[in-house]
């Protein structure tokens, strides 16, 4: 018989867990040098971003970094090898994403470098067949939330409070008149009810969280789950890139422009990097509202649950699965913790002038995380997944629901942030 030593600790309070350790350490004193990767022409390419002590640099920073994911590897239960096989590759692709954005030109055209980390995977993903085990030991959502807890060391409390309240209405309105949109959509076009379910919540809570928390409420197919998946990232890709140029074309308030992206797109990574490509206001507030709708998942799966159980569906009727309060706190996004956390820490309890000298080394990380996220969406993206099997009429409620939620979203957000 065999006995599984792995431990399987929840991704959400890994990342807690990795976050905290990261932020404790910088206020320790390991301030990691900040490796250059900003370049006129070649000459410069090689005398500072290639040059041997900027590479040394970069070393530091790959292993700092390798250590943390390896640890989260072995708390989340994945397999530290694969976990050592592929990270190297992913950090790789990911420096040569940060080397093209820190072209002047390129940045003159305002690209950061998540979309170039993006490209980079697509490309691979879409024109190689990856192994299947190096997709399944990439760890995206874990990097994009440890960027997240990070992220939480650089936002004032006073502002998470300010812009959190108005999220939370902004969230409110537009969870329960797009899921009810959805949901009426679906049902109008025939989509068999497990999709529809999580269809609904996909496209109005935040992405693949909602579908996967809205799957496990009602035991949902894990195919179907795969393709709702798969649908709010590939259209999550076009919005995270040209919203923030709409916004810029239309010249929206960063505030306004901020609300608008946190509320209608559905992953959070996708969020922080459409925020990062318009301004610092614009990421936090993005941020801070795409929080306020993660915070309504808990309440979300709770009354979807409570919906599936009572009704004549047969997934509904087994007495295990009749829901308690519980579902509350097992479906709430403890990653946000994390954030308030590290707000709070950076808020009141650590002093300007040690702000002053840790942020840009936890800034730095932040960034690398982020970019290293995209890397690894890119890398388990295939754009012929989505057309598969499966029916496209799935695929047409969730593109019509998502326009929807774009409008309704921006005329909520004019009315509470402008």
């Amino acid at each position: 018989m065999s006995v599984n030593n792995k431990l399987n600790i929840h991704e959400d309070w890994v990342v807690v867990i990795l976050g905290g350790l990261t932020i404790l350490l910088t206020l320790s004193g390991l301030l990691l040098p900040i490796p250059a990767f900003s370049w006129k022409n070649f000459a410069e390419l090689s005398d500072t971003v290639l040059s041997p002590s900027n590479l040394k640099f970069i070393g530091l920073q790959f292993l700092f970094v390798i250590v943390i994911a390896t640890i989260g590897a072995f708390l989340t239960g994945k397999s530290v090898k694969s976990s050592l096989q592929t990270f190297p590759v992913v950090y790789i692709l990911t420096i040569v994403a940060l080397v093209l954005a820190g072209n002047s030109k390129v940045k003159a055209l305002n690209l950061e470098a998540v979309i170039f980390s993006l490209a980079i995977g697509l490309a691979i993903s879409n024109f190689f067949k990856l192994p299947e085990w190096f997709k399944t030991a990439l760890s995206t959502e874990l990097f994009v939330k440890i960027g997240l807890v990070l992220l939480g060391t650089t936002v004032i409390f006073s502002d998470v409070l300010k812009a959190g309240s108005l999220g939370l209405i902004q969230a409110l309105v537009v969870v329960l008149s797009v899921w009810y949109f959805a949901f009426w959509l679906c049902k109008k076009l025939k989509v068999d009810e497990e999709l529809t379910m999580m269809i609904s919540s996909a496209v109005s809570i935040c992405g693949v969280s909602a579908a996967i928390a809205t799957s496990g409420a009602i035991k949902g197919d894990s195919k179907k789950l795969s393709y709702v998946i798969s649908m709010v990232l590939i259209t999550a890709i076009p919005m995270m890139i040209f919203m923030p140029y709409i916004a810029a074309y239309f010249n929206f308030p960063q505030a306004v422009t901020g609300a608008w992206l946190g509320g209608s797109i559905d992953t959070t990574g996708a969020v922080v990097a459409s925020g990062s490509l318009v301004g610092e206001e614009a990421l936090k507030i993005s941020t801070i509202v795409k929080f306020s709708q993660n915070v309504l998942l808990g309440i979300a799966a709770f009354a979807i649950s409570v919906y599936w159980t009572y009704t004549q569906h047969p997934a509904g009727k087994d007495k295990e699965s009749k829901p308690t309060l519980k579902v509350i706190w097992e479906r709430f996004p403890k990653f946000v913790l994390g954030f308030i956390g590290a707000s709070i820490l950076f808020s009141f309890f650590i002093s300007a002038e040690v702000n002053a000298e840790v942020k840009g080394s936890l800034k730095n990380l932040q960034g690398l995380w982020f970019a290293l996220a995209f890397t690894s969406i890119g890398l388990e993206t295939n754009f012929k997944d989505l057309f598969g099997k499966n029916s496209k009429k799935p695929f047409y409620a969730f593109l019509i629901a998502q326009a929807f939620n774009i409008v309704i979203t921006l005329i909520i957000a004019f009315l509470l942030f402008r």
